[in-house]
């Protein structure tokens, strides 16, 4: 899981914090948007990480739905929806020696 995380941030990061990037996604006020995911989803904070351009990137999921969220907070203080999907899994990831997931 912690290399999964990792790798989101990285990706992120490389999309940079700009305010083109931050108008194209879903952006409100962080309690805002925090709250709607735990009352429309169930979902809870389940990692974060500081961006090489200082923004903070963070995992919503719900083990009971199986839903997730990726959130990106800028410097300024906007919140916006990086990405959303199903299927979440907690705990740690197996790696193939490829590098990829099992």
């Amino acid at each position: 899981m912690k290399t999964f995380l990792l790798g989101m941030i990285a990706i992120l990061t490389a999309m940079g914090t700009n305010s083109a990037t931050a108008q194209s996604r879903n952006c409100g006020e962080r309690t805002e948007i925090i709250q709607r995911l735990q009352d429309g989803y169930g979902e809870s904070r389940a990692g974060a990480g500081l961006s090489t351009t200082n923004g903070i990137v963070e995992v919503f999921a719900s083990e009971e739905s199986g839903t997730w969220t990726i959130i990106l907070t800028l410097p300024t203080g906007k919140s916006c929806l990086v990405a959303a999907g199903n299927s979440w899994e907690s705990g740690p990831t197996k790696i193939t020696k490829s590098g990829l997931p099992v």
